[in-house]
């Protein structure tokens, strides 16, 4: 297979040699070329014919947001992957870059390249993310989401159950996700019934702003997770960045746990951790939505939430950015139940809804 090819395009020319050096210890990814402008980026494109291209944020002239609209009209479907720093006006502008068609985005090393910690520390994480984003998927036609007893899936007994009442809504996502979750949230009505509890990967300062603009955009209540906080219907509740979130139950109470317990899947906030809680504590009234995203967090806390009597969706191949995590859970068969990012919003609001109106119906 020929080495993915990597257009670095930043206006410090130390950051252009410390990624070119970073990528070259990969033998599956050569640095085909770099630009120190925007403008200079979009002249090279159809010269280095890239893979994926690196784009840092802050430049002067045409910024990385304005390029990036460009690369968009012209290239639709080339991966980009923002550059941004751990600040404030970096993480805005990160959520801005991801709302125009970004792919996914890492924070850059400090001033200078960083110490040797933080180089590593970007070259792995930029270097899967490089292949994730570029591996080449052959198209699969959509599944037709089917009800779960058509197939039972061996090794869950569980799975047959017919359809309870959902209490809660539990959520994880990754590459990809502040955008699905910015289509699903505003579809949400004001008298959604039940808490929505989220896990989207991401580091801290870029949830709780990823928290603010999904609250101005939603008819729901959308806040970053607090230790304690008492769960309601209605509101939604994001895991702030390096913490885990879980569901805890004291007495007749539901309320929000966080802590800083080791990572699983090399992730913190972990979306298994979060499925493992609410498992525990609603047992058969989950409904979990696994959305875009690399890798395989949330299988392990799927199938708990099945084994309990709950119910999983996943985000269909076509809408998503990565199908790592929802294809992972389609490939263990913890659910058929496989829809467009357009078509998830109508399924969890039909979903929930759907024994509140039998409940309601007997009593009359």
């Amino acid at each position: 297979m020929q080495p993915f090819r990597i257009l670095i395009v930043d206006d410090s020319a130390v950051i252009r040699k410390v990624l070119s050096n970073l990528l070259a210890s990969d033998p599956e990814i050569v640095v085909a070329g770099t630009a120190g402008t925007g403008t200079q980026a979009l002249s090279r494109i159809p010269e280095v014919k890239p893979d994926l291209i690196t784009l840092d944020i802050e430049m002067p002239g045409m910024d990385g947001l304005e390029t990036l609209v460009e690369i968009r009209k012209l290239y639709p479907k080339l991966p980009v992957i923002m550059f941004s720093t751990l600040t404030e006006r970096g993480a805005t502008a990160t959520l801005d870059a991801l709302a125009r068609g970004a792919s996914d985005y890492v924070t850059k090393p400090g001033h200078g390249g960083g110490s040797e910690t933080s180089r590593e520390l970007v070259r792995e994480e930029l270097i899967r993310k490089i292949k994730s984003l570029c591996a080449v998927r052959a198209p699969l036609p959509r599944p037709m989401p089917t009800p779960i007893s058509d197939r039972p899936v061996f090794g869950h007994p569980h799975l047959d159950r017919p359809q309870g009442r959902v209490d809660v809504v539990a959520i994880g996502t990754s590459t990809g996700g502040p955008n699905a979750l910015t289509a699903l949230i505003p579809q949400l009505p004001a008298d959604f019934p039940v808490p929505i509890v989220i896990v989207q990967h991401m580091p801290p300062l870029f949830t709780r702003l990823l928290a603010d603009r999904l609250h101005h955009m939603s008819r729901l209540q959308v806040q970053e997770g607090k230790d304690g906080e008492r769960l309601q219907r209605g509101q939604i509740w994001i895991a702030p960045g390096d913490r885990h979130m879980t569901v805890v139950r004291t007495g007749t109470a539901l309320t929000l746990g966080i802590n800083q317990e080791p990572p699983e899947n090399s992730c913190r906030p972990a979306v298994d951790v979060l499925f493992r809680s609410v498992a525990r504590v609603y047992g058969a009234n989950v409904l979990a939505l696994v959305l875009t995203g690399m890798g395989a967090d949330g299988t392990r806390g799927a199938a708990e939430i099945r084994q309990a009597g709950g119910e999983v969706m996943v985000q269909d191949e076509a809408s998503s950015v990565v199908w790592g995590m929802p294809g992972s859970v389609v490939a263990a068969g913890l659910t058929q139940r496989i829809y467009p990012l357009s078509e998830i919003g109508h399924e969890v609001v039909r979903r929930v809804a759907a024994q509140r109106v039998l409940a309601n119906a007997s009593r009359g």
